[in-house]
């Protein structure tokens, strides 16, 4: 999420949206980068994890308790609005995205992040939510194609359509954590890199993801979109 931001420009300066605060950890990325951050979310806890975040890295991010589908800026007050993991929690995405179009710059970017509806993470979370024991509560998926449908149908261009694969990928996660409540024995979460295969699956990952079928083999996708107006900025 951050990168796809970091490619829109320059952030020096830059207003930024994360709507859903979540741990605070991309806002704190941006802050950085040199972006002016707001988070927004209806949970102070959540909040509360970006403050510290925040200090805890010696920047500023502001932090706005408020509803993601009418919030309490006025229109045309950033320069990019995003969020992750948040979309697919509302069976009626529209009045959030609408308001997210409303609170942006012409010309300014949305950048939306979801679940790909063609992974076994998600089978593995549908059969889950049908027998009520996800632990996010109801929410659904996206293909790219039905993500990238629906910010246009809202009057966005799309200007760029990601995936990203999980590193180490879920076979990892899974083993490490079965290992742990079998045995107590602890893997390291990110394991040491065996040259010659890391090599070989970056370089694989590296080509296929410049593919437009990679976009449904990937656990997340996103998309960056622009709204209409405005001086058009170059991505970099």
């Amino acid at each position: 999420m951050v990168r796809e931001i970091a490619g829109l420009g320059d952030l020096q300066g830059r207003r930024v949206l994360e709507v859903g605060a979540g741990t605070g950890r991309d806002a704190v990325a941006l802050a950085r980068a040199g972006a002016e951050v707001l988070t927004l979310d209806y949970v102070p806890g959540s909040l509360g994890l970006t403050l510290k975040a925040a200090d805890a890295s010696d920047v500023s991010v502001a932090a706005v308790c408020g509803d993601g589908t009418s919030s309490p800026f006025a229109d045309g007050t950033f320069d990019v609005v995003f969020h992750q993991g948040l979309l697919e929690h509302f069976r009626d995405p529209g009045p959030m995205l609408r308001d997210n179009i409303r609170i942006l710059k012409p010309g300014g970017h949305l950048v939306v992040d979801v679940p790909q509806t063609y992974h076994y993470y998600t089978l593995g979370k549908m059969m889950l939510i049908a027998v009520g024991k996800w632990f996010a509560g109801w929410e659904t998926q996206f293909t790219i194609a039905e993500l990238e449908k629906l910010v246009r149908a809202e009057g966005l261009e799309v200007t760029r359509s990601y995936g990203d694969w999980m590193v180490p990928g879920l076979w990892y996660r899974g083993l490490r954590k079965l290992l742990l409540t079998r045995t107590g024995k602890k893997l390291p979460m990110f394991p040491e890199p065996i040259p010659p295969l890391a090599r070989l699956g970056a370089a694989w990952r590296r080509a296929f993801g410049k593919t437009r079928l990679s976009l449904y083999t990937t656990p997340t996708i996103g998309v960056v979109a622009r709204k209409p107006g405005g001086a058009s900025q170059p991505e970099a």
